[in-house]
């Protein structure tokens, strides 16, 4: 009997509720199955990324996370040094949201691929030739740094921007995303054009608002201040609001649900007078190139009507006329040497490239280099790195590196053309749109920087939308397209 009962309490500790029950008679004891139950737990954890990276709408809002990070910029940047920041270099490596949600992108490409043994994906992916030999060079401009460290964070940025415009390129497949990612961009635009008018009418100072960096720049003699909002500089700000602004000015001339051409006047509205508060010329001359672009072009094709144009330009002159005083001092008063500064540091750098011409001195490493180019009169002066994008990257990188971000700039212009040509009613004034922006942004580059995330992120980005665009207009014309008929 001693034994029967030893027995029985061992198949207890096993789990076993009938012989529990025999054992209690009529109170039966239901002991769970702890180890299976477990184990189930588990397997349940670590299939639950799976079973949503899988899901349609999660990659959408991947999407929408990277979208609304650019003006945003949450992230931090891991082994940052002021001493790098101060006279304009990369300073850190760039951890961000859009970090994150290119991982959870690549990771549900990945997941759907593996899943369904008959692919839908394109045959062949768009990889951009010109983006790959300019990461290319980049990578090889780190055997020639004489600080390796602040070359590989601009290499980390930058294949993190050519993974973006990949995805983008690639997986944006339909009018209907195109729409969806045209509607982001905007609300990301509105969002930081509402900051930057906030921002310019209130006391609030640079500084931290929870995870988002605020920047105003006082200016010295009073007036109004320059605005960067939640982006960084007021001159990188203004570059995001022109480009974002002829998006939005070519979303009323395609054919587009009304709900989306609101949202379009919205941007014009506020981002006016966000740009115009950057105060930005730089910015203010990309815009105005941007919108002549693409008024010639709409005009020599269709013979609009002048009532959108009108509109848009009385939107833009209602913003203009408030600050239409600080607008002129801006353009004809007295900069403190600021235009004028930049003609020495022009010249420092052709002096580096011509000691370096084709290898240059290593990606973002001209602030290191430039201490054996100072003359006297940069001593005296205004010492950073180059106001010139194009400049700083054949400084940098050499002429290779220079020549394949030219054929990079110029093969998204050909592919923007190409799709205008299309005269797809939805997507031909948007991809105008976009073409007149990246022109504005090119003409803007020669007088700024245009190294940090948010500038070369949106550049990226939109890159790869024209991409997607245009193998879209490629295999399915407006005529076949379900979407067409309600837009």
């Amino acid at each position: 009997m001693n034994t029967q009962m030893i027995e029985d309490l061992r198949r207890q500790r096993s789990g076993s509720t009938e012989i529990l029950q025999r054992t209690c008679g009529e109170f039966p004891i239901v002991v769970p199955r702890r180890a299976k139950f477990r184990c189930s737990s588990i397997v349940l954890l670590l299939l639950t990324p799976y079973l949503v990276l899988r899901r349609e709408y999660v990659q959408k809002i991947l999407l929408a996370i990277v979208i609304l990070d650019i003006p945003l910029q949450l992230g931090t940047h891991l082994f940052y040094r002021d001493a790098d920041a101060v006279f304009g270099a990369l300073a850190g490596l760039s951890i961000s949201a859009t970090t994150i949600a290119l991982l959870g992108l690549y990771l549900s490409w990945f997941i759907r691929t593996t899943g369904n043994r008959i692919s839908n994906s394109r045959q062949s992916m768009n990889v951009n030739v010109p983006l790959l030999c300019y990461l290319a060079f980049t990578a090889l401009s780190l055997f020639v740094a004489q600080d390796i460290r602040l070359s590989f964070f601009e290499l980390f940025l930058l294949v993190q921007m050519y993974l973006l415009f990949l995805y983008v390129a690639n997986f944006v497949r339909t009018r209907e995303e195109v729409l969806f990612v045209v509607s982001f961009l905007l609300i990301g635009c509105l969002i930081e054009s509402v900051v930057v008018v906030a921002l310019a009418f209130s006391d609030w100072p640079s500084g931290l608002w929870g995870p988002i960096h605020l920047r105003v720049d006082a200016q010295p003699h009073g007036g109004w201040s320059r605005i960067g909002g939640t982006i960084g500089s007021p001159n990188e700000a203004g570059a995001y609001l022109s480009l974002l602004l002829s998006l939005a000015v070519s979303l009323l001339f395609s054919d587009t649900p009304r709900k989306c051409k609101w949202l379009a006047a919205g941007v014009i509205g506020v981002g006016g007078t966000a740009l115009i508060l950057t105060f930005s010329r730089g910015a203010w001359l990309s815009f105005l190139s941007a919108i002549a672009l693409f008024y010639i072009s709409l005009w020599r094709r269709n013979r609009p009507s002048l009532k959108i144009p009108i509109v848009a330009i009385a939107i833009l002159l209602i913003s203009y006329l408030p600050f239409r005083n600080a607008v002129e001092d801006r353009l004809l008063a007295d900069d403190n040497g600021s235009a004028q500064s930049r003609l020495p540091l022009m010249n420092l750098a052709f002096r580096m490239i011509s000691d370096h011409p084709l290898l240059g001195v290593g990606s973002n490493n001209f602030s290191t280099v430039m201490e054996g180019y100072v003359t006297r009169e940069l001593q005296r002066g205004f010492l950073y790195t180059v106001h010139n994008k194009y400049l700083l990257v054949w400084t940098e990188v050499g002429v290779g590196g220079l020549l394949a971000y030219l054929a990079f700039l110029f093969g998204v212009l050909r592919k923007g053309w190409a799709c205008w040509k299309s005269n797809d009613p939805l997507l031909a004034p948007l991809a105008l749109g976009i073409t007149a922006g990246s022109l504005g942004y090119m003409v803007h580059q020669t007088v700024d920087i245009f190294h940090d995330r948010a500038v070369t992120q949106l550049l990226w980005f939109v890159a790869g939308l024209l991409f997607a665009i245009h193998d879209i207009l490629r295999v399915q014309p407006a005529a076949l397209d379900p979407f067409s008929s309600i837009t």
